[in-house]
């Protein structure tokens, strides 16, 4: 009888291979910092996860990071529904705006993968219930903050900030757009979703339409010569809806990545069949002169990215 050790059976086995799927991000959002980009979004009951990759096409969990949470609600005001996080680094901070409890918050870390906690443990705007808040920086320095309210169906919104980044200017309140569009009003009244960039002295707010449960959610463009509006509308919306094979898409945040290219990240639903888990994908985004006006264009074309666990 021959005698076969432990380990030159071990040596025969196939290796454990990682698993591979989709980024399970909705509401997602890229940062590049220090070479390397940074995603989160709205996945997890108990705060707001982070990924972590080197070209945004493979994605992998931080180590070191207590649920992969770069935000856990044991350390910030709410303990559920905590949706659509952005980050930005500021003077050598991180400040997270996210929502809560349907609440807008902010909180904030010394590194992109957290801890991001709040010094006082409250909604920004603790009258009323919004969401989506997306920071923006003009190029005075000024700080305002776009986000949705429920005033009229979800509409976007913007109020100046404090220089602190975290308190509201009640007073500078405007409104921004609301439904108004023919491909709007497919199931509910919704705008939401805004996010906001320069190009050329001119103010483009990406934002999505219709419920995120219907297939028809799609990505439309609105812009101003004013960050104070009027906002208005393309006339060729909706800018990104049903591309390729993908239903549900929206929710999307713009950056540049390592080559200087202007990208779109986004989200769309598990499949034609099923919303959830809801994935990550990404695009690219040019703009296109016309009748001596800019237009934002995004490329129906798109990446999907993956996620890999060991």
């Amino acid at each position: 009888m021959s005698c076969i050790s432990l380990h030159s059976i071990r040596a025969n086995e196939p290796e454990s291979k990682p698993i591979v799927s989709k980024v399970p991000f909705g509401d997602p959002f890229i940062m590049l910092w220090q070479g390397k980009y940074y995603a989160y979004g709205t996945l997890s009951p108990d705060g707001i996860a982070v990924y972590v990759s080197d070209d945004l096409t493979t994605w992998t969990a931080p180590e070191g990071i207590s649920k992969g949470l770069a935000l856990n609600k044991s350390d910030v005001w709410a303990d559920r529904w905590f949706w659509a996080p952005e980050v930005y680094a500021v003077n050598g901070k991180f400040y997270m705006y996210y929502s809560a409890d349907e609440h807008i918050c902010v909180a904030t870390s010394d590194s992109p993968l957290g801890p991001f906690r709040q010094e006082i443990k409250k909604p920004m705007l603790e009258t009323e219930k919004s969401i989506d808040n997306s920071l923006f920086i003009d190029d005075d320095g000024t700080p305002y903050l776009f986000f949705v309210r429920f005033n009229d169906g979800n509409n976007v919104w913007m109020v100046q900030l404090e220089k602190n980044l975290i308190d509201l200017k009640p007073e500078t309140l405007r409104h921004c757009i609301h439904v108004s569009q023919p491909w709007e009003e497919i199931w509910p009244r919704v705008n939401e979703g805004p996010f906001v960039i320069k190009q050329n002295g001119v103010y483009f707010m990406t934002y999505s339409a219709n419920s995120y449960e219907s297939p028809f959610y799609g990505i439309g463009v609105a812009t101003a010569t004013n960050i104070h509006g009027p906002w208005i509308k393309s006339e060729t919306n909706p800018a990104l809806q049903k591309p390729g094979d993908l239903v549900g898409i929206g929710h999307n945040a713009l950056f540049t990545g390592k080559d200087g290219k202007l990208r779109i990240v986004f989200h769309a639903h598990n499949s034609t069949t099923k919303i959830h888990p809801r994935n990550m994908y990404i695009s690219t985004v040019r703009f296109e002169t016309k009748d001596g006006k800019e237009k934002m264009v995004i490329d129906k074309n798109y990446l999907t990215p993956t996620l890999k666990k060991q």
